[in-house]
């Protein structure tokens, strides 16, 4: 069952493809520089198209560098930028649950009830969120033109990570909030990510691990990935925690981190100013994953922790929980739905999509029961040819204190289009299990750890990985 609104989907950074208009004034559909079909991200990253050949200028801030880059669409499967972010599966699948529910995307004859927002996810989120706007609003008048029903349709966004900063931007700071029914955000850093404070820090140059490229400048020069820098206190500092602010941060740019700050902060005062921000939103959020959540700087670079002190708040596995609630709420808030899943699998995870569904609708949706036990994975982003892929996992009960339970878990590795690569059932010691996988084909691959056969009751989760091929030399 539909809704009679239009539904807009916002994917997160790296989750647009970007094309460039050729000479001849062909489509930047036809000269894709970020759309790794198949997972084949190096050819883009190496090859003659190369997407780190659009770095952003020095000062760039809320604009348009004017360089030919225009988004396309949605990335329907694997991307990953190494050292940018975390993989990330595709869209296709939220997409797909979507129009089965009877929501379209527009066509000659109809308008849409249904829009995929692709965007140049280089650029600031303030720039996405004001051009987000002029796609959504004609699209929202052409949908109530069809009367009836219709005539009082908003706006609901559904958005996975960053997507949610650029609809938040809108939502309150370009006058979205007038047509906007709802916004529902799964596994959006409403406060920041420690992990963008790493990868900023730390940089990704070429001969660090297995990367033959070096992705430092292109990085630092994204004023979106500043601001998914942490707003929360999170930076060791003489016994206390501190803000990105109020501690230099080394290798970066001073104005970018508190251009980033300001972001953050005046998005929370416009929020804070409307109450409607809290009955509309919908916040998904991971969480039980092992999750970076303060950071230490020494001789120049960020060393992670996934505590506060003697205080583990987990997350789901790239945005801590801290960074993943907002409007202000505590960790507890009932404006949260909780889901023991990675990042990287959140659009795709299907209690994620009932609850969607049942958001959209206003009906409950009660397809499966929650079970019982729950698992925190570790998965590496990027492992290099010909060393084996090493995942750990621990399960534990919904019981407090209660001892780990004895169940048998599988670990399956996929290709991005589903093929079954390898499994294992490891032999699990109280509680904690470790899987190998050794001569995986380069490529990025799902990796599922699950329980074992159709009644089990071990709450599955799904990350991402990207065996990165040896360099030739």
């Amino acid at each position: 069952m539909t809704s009679n609104d239009l539904v807009v989907v916002l994917p997160g950074i790296t989750g647009s493809t970007l094309g460039v208009r050729g000479d001849d004034g062909s489509p930047a559909s036809e000269h894709l520089i970020w759309a790794p079909s198949g997972g084949a991200v190096w050819k883009l990253l190496t090859g003659g198209q190369s997407i780190l050949d659009k770095a952003l200028p020095e000062g760039i801030g809320d604009g348009h560098p004017d360089d030919g880059v225009e988004p396309v669409g949605l990335m329907p499967d694997v991307h990953v930028l190494p050292g940018i972010w975390t993989p990330v599966r595709g869209y296709d699948v939220l997409i797909g649950a979507l129009e089965q529910q009877g929501y379209q995307q527009g066509g000659a004859d109809r308008p849409a009830s249904l829009i995929a927002f692709a965007y140049d996810w280089r650029l600031s989120n303030r720039y996405n969120g004001e051009r987000l706007g002029t796609v959504v609003e004609p699209a929202l008048e052409q949908l109530r033109a069809r009367g009836g029903a219709y005539a009082d349709a908003k706006v609901v966004f559904v958005c996975h990570s960053m997507g949610g900063l650029v609809a938040r931007w809108y939502i309150e700071k370009c006058g979205g909030a007038e047509v906007t029914r709802k916004l529902i955000t799964l596994g959006t850093p409403w406060r920041g990510a420690t992990d963008a404070l790493e990868q900023l820090v730390n940089g990704v140059k070429k001969g660090i691990g297995p990367l033959s490229v070096d992705l430092t400048d292109f990085s630092r020069s994204m004023p979106s990935l500043f601001q998914l820098l942490p707003e929360f206190a999170c930076i060791s500092n003489a016994g206390d925690w501190a803000k990105t602010t109020e501690v230099p941060v080394p290798n970066v740019s001073t104005a970018m981190v508190a251009d980033a700050m300001a972001f953050h902060t005046d998005l929370q005062a416009a929020e804070a100013a409307r109450p409607e921000s809290h009955t509309m939103t919908h916040m998904v959020v991971g969480i039980r994953q092992p999750s970076q959540t303060t950071v230490t700087f020494q001789d120049g670079r960020a060393i992670t922790s996934t505590t506060f002190g003697s205080d583990d708040d987990y997350g789901d596995g790239t945005v801590p929980l801290t960074g993943a609630v907002g409007l202000g709420e505590a960790l507890d808030t009932n404006l949260a739905v909780r889901v023991p899943e990675q990042h990287t699998n959140l659009q795709c995870n299907q209690f994620v999509l009932d609850q969607v569904q049942e958001i959209l609708s206003a009906q409950p949706v009660r397809r499966r029961e929650i079970t019982d036990t729950s698992l925190r994975a570790t998965v590496p982003d990027l492992v290099t040819d010909g060393r084996p892929l090493e995942v750990a996992f621990d399960l534990e009960s919904d019981v407090p204190g209660a001892d780990p339970p004895h169940k048998a878990v599988t670990v399956t590795v996929r290709t991005a289009r589903g093929k079954v690569l390898a499994a294992a059932e490891p032999t699990l010691r109280a509680g904690h299990g470790r899987a190998s996988f050794a001569d995986l084909p380069a490529g990025t691959h799902t990796v599922t750890i699950g329980g074992s056969g159709p009644d089990s009751t071990v709450r599955p989760v799904t990350s991402t990985t990207l065996v990165w091929p040896e360099p030739t030399r």
